[in-house]
């Protein structure tokens, strides 16, 4: 009789490695290792054959670096997205796109089960989980973090370390790093270990070497750059004249951002799992497209679009971070995003220097920015009466002065 098929995201660290012996031993199943390249780099080296050496029957290494970047990163920085005003949901978003290649390869495969190695603290468990709710409700899911018999058999790193040992499991665990990370395409993370003490600073000269993608902004070159980032309905599609795919537009801007020390950020956060965390993030490409885009929508967006779209803004960044980027309430609000976009196409003007990402230009050929309308000259258009903002205030004050007169007689 075939044995079961289980499907692991794998990642190669001392967690996903410990997990796919302790399945393949526990469920006596046939374990398929997945790893999603989504910009992680030199983390992926040497990921077949270590997988294959600690015990799984195939490993899929699928590059997905393209589709993170067209379909999930631009999109996102369509609507606008900014978690509690500062997280640029890097993590947040790669996991729906893991999940959902994950999902395929089951089919594929005629896996009966996923596994994934999120803790029962964390969001990602939620995000995974959600993602195979929504596209393939049929499939069993692994959570072994929330086994009390995994648990008890690995209740810290110790024991999950001489595990590996036993089994000939080569990871690297050491103290010299005392905390995660996580890198895709967007940015890198930073949690847990020393930095679980929100005292504890993360920009001090001391740290300087935790971060990867950036230079300390006090280290950044004193001679400002500039940038031109061309944008066709919302959508960066060139940087100083050249035209690029979303993939090519994130590694160039990765690259300049992080030679600027552009887009760090330490902040304390609200998961979906009820309690507060405190996470450290690199995101340089991604905090100049945010600024970018947000400039060119500045001439070209309607008002009342913008501003229905900006009223949206809270809800659609919790979806995401929650996990809920395949449910319905996410495709709608996508939907008007998408449409709020036709008109946000033109070229945006950047000056990057030390961690500041300054406009510096914005031009379109579908401007709603009128200079003889908006001049505090002499208007050739005639388009605009000084003299009618008589009325339009008299009828906005109207409420304000009813309200004030009964205020008034109650005090009476």
């Amino acid at each position: 009789m075939a044995k079961e098929k289980i499907v692991l995201a794998y990642s190669g660290g001392l967690d996903t490695s410990v997990i796919l012996k302790w399945l393949k031993e526990t469920y006596d199943a046939e374990i398929i290792a997945f790893t999603a390249d989504i910009g992680q780099k030199e983390e992926l080296d040497g990921l077949e054959a270590k997988a294959l050496q600690t015990g799984a029957s195939k490993i899929y290494i699928d590059d997905l670096r393209d589709e993170f970047a067209a379909d999930f990163i631009y999109p996102m920085f369509q609507a606008g997205a900014l978690y509690e005003g500062q997280y640029l949901l890097g993590t947040s978003i790669a996991r729906p796109l893991i999940a959902k290649r994950m999902v395929e390869i089951a089919r594929a495969e005629g896996a009966t089960a996923i596994a994934h190695g999120a803790t029962g603290k964390g969001n990602d468990q939620v995000r995974f989980e959600l993602t195979a709710a929504a596209l393939a409700p049929e499939l069993k899911v692994i959570a072994p973090w929330r086994s009390d018999e995994f648990q008890e058999e690995f209740p810290g790193r110790a024991e999950m370390i001489a595990y590996a040992e036993k089994h000939n499991i080569p990871v690297q665990a050491s103290a010299a790093k005392p905390y995660s990370m996580d890198r895709n395409l967007l940015h890198i993370s930073f949690e847990s270990g020393m930095l679980e003490d929100p005292w504890f600073d993360s920009s001090d000269e001391a740290n300087k070497s935790m971060y990867v993608l950036s230079v300390d902004p006090e280290d950044a070159p004193d001679q400002a750059e500039y940038v031109e980032l061309d944008f066709v309905e919302g959508n960066c599609v060139g940087l100083n004249g050249a035209e690029l795919t979303p993939l090519q537009v994130m590694e160039a801007l990765n690259e300049l951002g992080g030679k600027h020390g552009i887009g760090r950020v330490d902040m304390v956060e609200n998961r979906f799992v009820g309690m507060k965390s405190r996470g450290v993030y690199e995101t340089p490409g991604g905090t100049i497209l945010f600024s970018a885009h947000r400039k060119m929508e500045s001439l070209t967006m309607d008002r009342e679009v913008m501003h229905l779209r900006d009223s949206l803004i809270s809800k659609y960044s919790s979806i995401v971070y929650n996990g809920f980027w395949f449910a319905p309430e996410r495709l709608a609000i996508q939907a008007l995003v998408t449409e709020s976009q036709k008109n946000v196409t033109g070229t945006v003007r950047i000056k990057l220097y030390k961690g500041n990402v300054i406009a510096a230009g914005v031009k379109s050929p579908v401007s709603l920015y009128n200079p003889d309308i908006a001049t505090m000259e002499a208007d050739p258009t005639k388009a605009y009466n000084q003299g009618d903002a008589t009325g339009f205030i008299r009828l906005n004050a109207l409420r304000l002065k009813v309200a004030s007169g009964v205020e008034q007689t109650s005090k009476k």
